[in-house]
């Protein structure tokens, strides 16, 4: 079940508010830029880049999640392994708001999220 449009509304206008804060600056991304993506009830954020490689290639990584539970009315925070499966983020579970979500990710004190 997807968010109600009201709901994606504010997600999108807190993401954008995010995202002009810590985005890279305009001549650096093309080597780093940060995006985020709406799937279903989750919130992702994904770092892009190209690859080591092959720079005229473009790979897009997740490295942070957050899930909004109706029932419970949190976001479920979650991190991606090296496995590339997500899993919870222990120090904090959950919190009331993205904008609580956002500041965890930032703080990173496991280094789970940007390493």
């Amino acid at each position: 079940m997807a968010l109600k449009i009201l709901d994606t509304v504010e997600v999108i206008e807190t993401m954008e508010n995010y995202l002009t804060v810590i985005r890279p600056k305009p001549d650096i991304r093309p080597m780093l830029d940060i995006s985020y993506e709406i799937k279903g009830q989750s919130v992702i954020l994904n770092e892009i880049r190209p690859f080591w490689d092959n720079p005229s290639e473009i790979m897009t990584i997740p490295y942070a999640k957050a899930t909004y539970t109706k029932a419970k009315n949190v976001w479920k925070i979650y991190w991606m392994r090296a496995n590339l499966k997500w899993y919870p983020y222990g120090p904090r579970l959950t919190v009331k708001s993205l904008s609580d979500f956002l500041k965890i990710v930032d703080e990173d004190e496991c280094g789970c999220f940007k390493g």
